[in-house]
């Protein structure tokens, strides 16, 4: 499993006894409880070339096969090319309502290649634009949106590439906004897993288009060609892909409820299938398998105080240390049992500390030591400077800690 941060601890504040305080009574009993020993239950055969199932809730793959393969993209970049689309119409540089005119660059679409039907130098809307990108995968809607948030198509693929480098898509590079079939323009499974939870989590106001359908511009009526919108009623993302050499393409999400409250979203990426149908009934396979096989639990809840640890040279002595959203762990059936939290607080903290100023590290540690997830804790309130007479003396209780 994959999680991202880091902590550290000092000597000066036992973190044993922040752990034996804190988290036997913050976090449900069963996850302090031992039980009996576990078997994971392997994953479904699948024919994808490489794939990979994420639980975008926990933030952590559950189960992959040659994610890190280089692989062709297809459609698939039209993920990267909504994800600029959808910064820039967050932060207003773009509107919906904005109506843009095709350049003769979007004559070089072919007929064999997927169209929303626009026409160069007849205005269309951003609106129109978007949902023709992502529902019916047009690759002239994607130029022509290229054209107006990078202001060249050549500018909008340095964006992608940057975004990618920023986003951790380490194994990725664009060659252009649509995915056609070039040496430089590759990417892998474990990468497109990393960029569709990112777009579920930066842009949900936007994320729902990609459960419509389908979608009717210049009276020409596609179909959204991810099939498992219409088997899975818990399916509501994200994109196919094809090409003669990179294979049937699916990525898949489902949301599906929480037995204790909330939701819990997984992630399924299957690249290089022979067929159609095998994206299809892979997707599901995995998708089913992440819910049966694996369990979410939620191990603090936002703005939750988790410590309290000594802060010097504080106008309070201590501080509230928590997580500012919900954290979750999915481990498999049966492994929650066995697993212990621990905290590290990085100290001495000394003030001034922020609202939301990492502090410390939770962690979520197995019956072996190793460590299954971990993620930042964080001040929960600000703590501002204490008087020069508050600050004196702490810096002498530093010093006689030291001594120690």
């Amino acid at each position: 499993m994959r999680f991202l941060s880091s902590g550290q601890q000092s000597s000066f504040v036992s973190s044993s006894t922040v752990r034996n305080v804190t988290l036997g009574a913050m976090l449900p009993a069963a996850l302090l409880a031992s039980a009996s020993a576990f078997a994971q239950v392997p994953p479904p055969a699948v024919n994808a070339r490489s794939w990979v199932l994420m639980d975008a809730t926990a933030n952590q793959v559950l189960a992959s096969g040659n994610a890190d393969e280089r692989v062709e993209p297809a459609s698939l970049t039209k993920l990267m090319t909504a994800y600029l689309v959808f910064e820039a119409l967050q932060a207003k540089k773009i509107t919906m309502e904005q109506i843009v005119t095709p350049s003769e660059a979007v004559r070089r679409v072919k007929n064999d290649e997927s169209r929303m039907f626009i026409e160069a130098n007849k205005p269309v809307s951003v609106h129109d634009l978007v949902y023709g990108m992502i529902i019916q995968s047009g690759n002239d809607a994607a130029i022509a949106l290229a054209e107006l948030v990078g202001g060249s198509e050549a500018n909008f693929v340095n964006m992608m590439n940057a975004e990618a480098q920023k986003l951790g898509m380490a194994h990725t590079h664009f060659a252009d906004v649509n995915g056609m079939p070039d040496p430089n323009h590759y990417t892998t499974a474990g990468d497109l897993a990393t960029l569709s939870a990112r777009m579920i989590r930066d842009y949900p106001e936007y994320y729902s288009i990609f459960s419509v359908k389908e979608f009717t511009y210049n009276k020409i009526k596609q179909p959204n060609r991810n099939r498992l919108l219409w088997i899975d009623p818990t399916v509501d993302g994200l994109k196919t892909g094809h090409t003669k050499a990179a294979g049937y393409c699916l990525i898949a999400s489902a949301k599906r409820p929480l037995a204790g409250g909330g939701d819990r979203r997984l992630v399924s990426v299957m690249m290089g299938e022979q067929k159609e149908h095998d994206r299809v009934q892979d997707s599901m396979k995995m998708l089913n398998y992440g819910y049966s096989a694996y369990d979410s639990t939620r191990i603090y809840a936002a703005n939750q105080a988790v410590a309290t640890p000594r802060v010097y040279k504080g106008a309070t002595d201590s501080v509230k240390v928590g997580v500012k959203k919900d954290q979750y762990v999915t481990l498999p059936k049966g492994a929650a049992d066995k697993a212990k939290p621990q905290i590290e607080i990085t100290t001495p903290l000394i003030a001034p500390l922020a609202d939301g100023q990492q502090v410390g590290t939770a962690k979520f540690v197995g019956a072996d030591g190793k460590v299954l997830t971990q993620f930042p804790l964080v001040a929960l309130q600000p703590v501002p400077q204490a008087g020069i007479a508050g600050r004196v003396w702490d810096s002498l209780m530093l010093m006689f800690n030291k001594k120690k």
